[in-house]
């Protein structure tokens, strides 16, 4: 009776271990906020000041956006031409649903399986913005995320991400050179988080968005020495350089069109 006790706790704590190893991660965004790497407002310059020409560009002046084609929705249109318009010395990509699928199968066949085999639509935007910073380098914005100044001062770290509320980054506005650490990372695990979780809601967020990419940054940074080079470091862009402030780099317009109806019932059931 008692060797059936033993086995019987045994195999509990097993399990127990073996949730708690799986769930360690996302359990770790709670208390996990990037402060470490945080872009300070000390050190990023204010808009139009002298100090922007003399930090380094390391970032190549790339803009991508995406979107099914290129007729842009009207509610969008003003914002994607600000960026344009402020940075007319950078290139523009926007990447339509053929261009991307295009670049897939010419440049990362591997993955063209996984790509065309996405349920929703907003699966394959997520993924194809990794892929051509990880490619070609450059600043990824969302269509909703408007410019407010010119990015610049940004383009001074190897790599960087949004913090996002209540926890994580998130995936819609990054910044990158070109074949960065991070992004090789991400790029490589995106097959691997392939899975379906019932809900649409939760299917995007974890296996290509802000949650799958949450996960990725904490195994990253985990991974990372503490005599890692500076070049391999992601910095996190907070709230007040994000969006809201006169010195902010973007204004958020409306977004989240890729919503479903299963969406609700999660806001429902937060705000309970």
């Amino acid at each position: 009776m008692r060797r059936s006790l033993i086995l019987f706790l045994i195999a509990n704590l097993a399990v127990v271990a073996f949730l708690l190893h799986s769930v360690w991660t996302l359990l770790s965004l709670l208390v996990v906020d990037g402060s470490s790497d945080a872009i300070s407002r000390a050190e990023l310059p204010a808009p139009n000041s002298d100090r922007i020409d003399e930090r380094p560009m390391l970032i190549p002046k790339i803009i991508h956006q995406t979107y099914i084609n290129e007729t842009i929705p009207e509610v969008w249109r003003a914002g994607q031409r600000k960026c344009v318009e402020l940075h007319s010395d950078y290139e523009y990509k926007l990447w339509t649903d053929k261009k991307a699928r295009d670049f897939i199968a010419a440049e990362y066949p591997w993955f063209l399986e996984t790509f065309d085999g996405y349920e929703f639509p907003i699966q394959r935007a997520d993924s194809i913005r990794y892929f051509v910073l990880a490619h070609f380098g450059g600043i990824y914005i969302d269509l909703d995320d408007a410019c407010q100044r010119r990015l610049d001062p940004l383009l001074a770290y190897p790599a960087w991400l949004r913090r996002t509320v209540p926890t994580g980054i998130s995936n819609d506005a990054m910044g990158s050179v070109p074949h960065h650490p991070f992004f090789m990372k991400v790029i490589d695990a995106l097959p691997n988080y392939d899975k379906s979780w019932l809900l649409p809601y939760i299917t995007v967020m974890g296996s290509t968005g802000p949650l799958f990419l949450s996960v990725i940054w904490r195994h990253y940074n985990s991974e990372r020495g503490a005599d890692s080079d500076e070049m391999d470091r992601v910095r996190i862009l907070f709230t007040d350089e994000y969006g809201g402030k006169a010195w902010s780099f973007f204004n958020k317009t409306v977004g989240n069109s890729w919503h479903q109806k299963d969406v609700s019932f999660i806001l429902w059931v937060c705000h309970c």
